[in-house]
């Protein structure tokens, strides 16, 4: 399972998301942006802009309390403050895989982190090869120092393209696809259905996980376990699920974080079970 925490800037608790035995439990700190705090890029040099409160300490206590949890930090997002992010195509791309290296290298061996989330949402009009290029070499190299263990890309309705390309060229280092699937606004079981297997037609179906908005975009509540259902039904494997967010699951008990890991530990075959 997957969960981003810390986008939001409240001052969310690491430790008080329940966490079941059995299971992969992957926090996605949100977000690591190569950007200053007005916006401007910082051709690859990453800071961490999540919520204060998920400090290295806090990190590295709930990984020891459970040893089945894991962290990784999120690359971009939608925004910083007011100002939009997008990806731009850096001058020389194999400096911005050097500068994004080495201050991910720093956050990871800080924060105890295990793994990166990719998550640029908007793409310049022209060309984005470089973007499935500095991407793909820079997931390769830290996997290859052992750096990282798992990489997974976030891609919505708008970003198909870059992440499919991204996906083509560089799918044997990318372990799951976080789509964000309440961004398609679906309002029924079958729609989510519907729209899970277009986007297994796009990226490898074992990677593809479903998702879910805490009070936000598409099926809310019960609609969602009805989904996972109608998936199993008709023959989808679920490998493990994606929800954003635990800052807004707080407010209710973090009930989501529990239904869903029953579900995975339901089905024993699932790979985020262990």
């Amino acid at each position: 399972m997957m969960e981003y925490i810390g986008a939001t800037g409240a001052p969310v608790n690491i430790d008080d998301v329940p966490i079941k035995d059995g299971i992969d439990f992957h926090f996605i700190l949100s977000f690591a942006i190569d950007a200053d705090p007005s916006g401007t890029p910082q051709n690859g040099v990453f800071s961490p802009y999540w919520a204060e409160t998920l400090t290295p300490d806090a990190v590295a206590g709930v990984k020891s309390r459970h040893p089945n949890a894991k962290a990784m930090a999120s690359l971009s997002g939608w925004s910083l403050g007011p100002k939009t992010l997008s990806w731009y195509n850096p001058r020389d791309r194999d400096l911005w895989i050097s500068n994004a290296f080495s201050s991910l290298q720093t956050l990871i061996q800080t924060y105890h982190l295990d793994g990166i989330d990719v998550d640029y949402e908007r793409f310049p009009k022209r060309s984005n090869d470089s973007f499935a290029y500095c991407i793909g070499e820079l997931i390769t190299m830290l996997k290859n120092h052992s750096l990282i263990t798992v990489a997974t890309v976030a891609p919505f309705y708008t970003t198909v393209g870059p992440y499919a390309e991204l996906h083509g060229r560089y799918g044997e280092v990318i372990d799951y696809v976080n789509y964000q699937f309440y961004t398609d606004k679906l309002r029924s079981p079958k729609k989510y259905l519907e729209a899970f297997r277009n986007r297994t037609l796009v990226f490898e179906g074992s990677k593809v996980l479903p998702a879910y908005e805490v009070d936000g975009r598409g099926i809310q509540g019960d609609e969602f376990f009805e989904a996972l259902d109608l998936l199993e039904d008709k023959g989808f494997e679920i490998y493990g699920a994606m929800i954003f967010s635990a800052d807004a699951s707080a407010a209710g008990g973090y009930y989501y974080e529990e239904r869903t890991q029953e579900f995975l530990l339901n089905n024993a075959s699932r790979s985020f079970v262990h």
